[in-house]
């Protein structure tokens, strides 16, 4: 081999806070497959395909006004429910899909984890990214329902913090797979883990002011939902389109710099887990 470069080298870590990104960034092709996969696998072989990006919101949506608005009475800030239930879910659903499905990066991937070498990053990062065409998708009918209601009259105030919305998707796609990366490196040892994520992921969107708003929570439970940096995020993005509820950039700031604290937390022991993860998957 005398004369010849190698095109890729690979070299075990020396350490556990030892990231590759170049390697990551040289799979960005490969990243693109997978993009592809998930988003192809989900609907592949369904009847109404993509069609049920816009089933799904529409239909809770219309399940949330009837038990939360007619029933429990429980107010929206003066909008329309249809509007103030779809501006929630469509911004949770992200996070919660980033989460759910980022949580069995080991466990669903172990066949191909102990096949062949590539950044196991890889895996998660895609799940985001193929997530972002769902959730524009429901941003878009979302959009479609708002433009609706404003030239009908409807007392909404979309505003200049619309320009934060970028923002606000990235703390929810980071928190998503920062928590979900977290939960996946300790399902390889702790399988109950997996049965408590759908449980707790549908348990803390009611910890979120989706379905009600922020005002109708006082006292000491509103610093509990405060505590939640969910919260701050669906309310400015409520705020941002909708006229209604509170945009308050110190709790915001708080759910970036916990953004940031778990998502490299999420990292770190994710490149940890990687080393030996076969051993116990």
């Amino acid at each position: 081999m005398n004369g010849k470069e190698w095109t890729l080298v690979i070299r075990p870590q020396s350490a556990w806070w030892d990231i590759n990104w170049k390697d990551i960034w040289k799979s960005r092709n490969l990243l693109q497959m997978f993009v592809w996969r998930d988003f192809v696998s989900v609907y592949k072989q369904t009847i109404l395909g993509p069609l049920w990006f816009f089933i799904q919101p529409v239909v809770a949506t219309i399940i949330f006004t009837v038990i939360f608005g007619r029933i429990a009475k429980i107010p929206t800030d003066g909008v329309p429910p249809l509007l103030f239930y779809l501006s929630g879910l469509i911004g949770w659903n992200y996070f919660a899909d980033c989460l759910t499905k980022t949580s069995t990066t080991f466990t669903a991937n172990a066949n191909i984890f102990g096949k062949v070498y590539f950044p196991r990053l890889i895996v998660p990062l895609s799940i985001v990214i193929s997530n972002m065409v769902k959730f524009s998708v429901q941003f878009c009918l979302f959009l479609g329902f708002l433009i609706f209601y404003y030239f009908n009259g409807t007392d909404i105030h979309p505003n200049y913090y619309i320009f934060l919305v970028p923002v606000l998707i990235i703390l929810m796609a980071g928190l998503g797979l920062g928590f979900g990366i977290i939960i996946s490196s300790l399902t390889t040892k702790y399988r109950d883990l997996q049965n408590l994520v759908g449980f707790g992921t549908q348990l803390l969107m009611y910890l979120t002011p989706v379905v009600y708003p922020l005002s109708f929570v006082t006292g000491t439970y509103r610093w509990l939902l405060l505590a939640n940096p969910m919260t701050a995020i669906i309310e400015a993005f409520k705020y941002a389109f909708l006229g209604v509820g509170e945009i308050n950039f110190f709790h915001l700031a708080y759910s970036g710099i916990f953004m940031v604290f778990v998502l490299i937390t999420g990292i770190l022991i994710f490149n940890k887990i990687e080393k030996s993860f076969m051993d116990t998957v």
